[in-house]
């Protein structure tokens, strides 16, 4: 007979409470199967661990020296049970994850290859502006983001997925929509609608730096409105700015016969897409969807596939800045 964890536990009640019929009270159990639990631990051990006279229950030396021990296994057992357990609740736990505008094709795609992998997982998702997500993941809104650019945090995790290029979008109707492709020098005289910096800081200060070193003179208008949403398309699509965004297709899908995409090309024109999560998360569930994505969105050819095919995911609990 091998001594099992029910052993100690029955030893370790009678030990505490002297008395075989209130330790199986505590354990939920009956009488009997607590003595024979004591017996068969007696037998293996090879030594008495209770003197039984008179109807009184007392520890014998060995069973004394073994009472310390005994907790300490089952102190042992309990941390690793629950170790077990925290772990089988985080892997069937739900991942929350906030992602900044224009990336929602990119995180449905990861969503339904994670999910193949892993059924039982459950992810929420929820538009998070870039400039807002470090809050959000430290005060543990969401558990990992999608950005423009690193999020620079000591105690989070940030790494390149991939690279995007930036494209000036402009109405159908303006002469800017004829080009294939488009430089700063293109954009001289043209009214400049710039995403507010605390909305997002990297691609603001990326098309600043693109204006700086052009020295090409726009007429620049913050806004917090962009492309991807319906007040700023609609304000491009009425002829009254234009504005740079990342990728490919940036603008609202109500505007797309309305909003045209034009390639910038300058040597700097581009933006890195980022995942990030919090610096000591263990939870299996989030270090295991940081992993689907790394491995799914490191091949060019694969981030080329999703962006001619975009698709958003369902937004089921908004995030309020």
């Amino acid at each position: 007979m091998k001594i099992q964890l029910h052993h100690f536990r029955c030893f370790v009640a009678v030990a505490e409470e002297l008395n075989f019929t209130k330790a199986a009270r505590r354990l939920g159990m009956a009488q009997p199967p607590v003595s024979r639990h004591i017996r068969a631990l007696e037998n293996e051990l090879g030594v008495e661990l209770f003197e039984r006279r008179f109807g009184k229950v007392s520890l014998t030396d060995s069973g004394s020296r073994f009472l310390s021990s005994a907790r300490t296994v089952l102190q042992h057992a309990d941390v690793a049970l629950s170790n077990v357990r925290k772990d089988f609740d985080d892997a069937l736990g739900t991942i929350r994850v906030g992602f900044g505008k224009g990336l929602g094709d990119v995180v449905s795609s990861v969503m339904n290859q994670h999910i193949r992998l892993y059924p039982s997982v459950e992810i929420d998702v929820r538009d998070v502006l870039s400039g807002f997500q470090i809050e959000a993941l430290k005060n543990r809104k969401i558990d990992v983001a999608f950005s423009h650019g690193r999020l620079l945090a000591a105690d989070l995790l940030s790494e390149k997925l991939f690279r995007e290029g930036l494209t000036v979008v402009v109405a159908r109707s303006s002469r800017l929509a004829k080009r294939s492709r488009l430089s700063m020098q293109d954009l001289a005289g043209q009214t400049l609608l710039l995403i507010h910096r605390q909305l997002s800081p990297v691609v603001h200060d990326k098309i600043a730096a693109l204006y700086r070193a052009s020295r090409t003179k726009l007429n620049i208008i913050p806004m917090e409105s962009t492309c991807y949403d319906e007040a700023g398309a609609l304000t491009i699509a009425s002829g009254r700015g234009i504005t740079i965004a990342v990728g490919r297709n940036p603008s609202h899908p109500s505007f797309g016969d309305r909003l045209t995409a034009v390639p910038l090309r300058e040597p700097s024109a581009w933006i890195d897409v980022c995942i990030a999560r919090r610096r000591d998360e263990s939870a299996p569930a989030i270090v295991d969807f940081v992993g689907s994505t790394r491995k799914l969105l490191q091949h060019r050819s694969v981030v080329r596939d999703i962006r001619s095919s975009p698709q958003r995911p369902r937004t089921r609990v908004p995030v309020t800045e």
